[in-house]
């Protein structure tokens, strides 16, 4: 199903995704701008953590947590991957089989290493304001 929606619409687009994801590994599609961490980073807030979201483009990985402390999400960004190698050197078959939400931004950097059971989400820009998400 598509879904148009503005900046101000991004928590209700964030509980959707929560809701109707029917797997908890994320990877999110879209160009440079599209919005993928704006995204993430309300779907954070929608799973109960309160830390700052931000890109993890450079350390590849962040982690978020539950208010208890426990693991809630991993986030990644593979755009600076040469090649699927270096994600494997960094262990991410022990992200993608466990059971914590995982959200990936560019996974087609990476695209046999993913499991079966991963939900796609494609975003488009419509202009300035508006984008378009599909769930798949």
């Amino acid at each position: 199903m598509k879904k148009q929606y503005t900046q101000s619409q991004l928590p209700e687009i964030a509980q959707y995704i929560v809701n109707t994801a029917i797997h908890k590994k994320l990877c999110f599609h879209g160009t440079m701008g599209a919005g993928k961490t704006t995204l993430i980073k309300a779907i954070v807030k929608e799973l109960g953590s309160q830390e700052e979201v931000s890109s993890p483009t450079f350390g590849l990985v962040n982690e978020y947590h539950k208010a208890n402390g426990t693991v809630l999400a991993y986030h990644f960004d593979f755009y600076r991957l040469n090649d699927e190698s270096e994600a494997l050197d960094f262990g991410i078959e022990d992200y993608l089989y466990g059971d914590t939400w995982v959200f990936m931004e560019w996974p087609e950097k990476i695209t046999s290493l993913l499991p079966d059971e991963v939900t796609h989400i494609y975003m488009e820009i419509i202009d300035e304001k508006m984008r378009m998400l599909e769930m798949v």
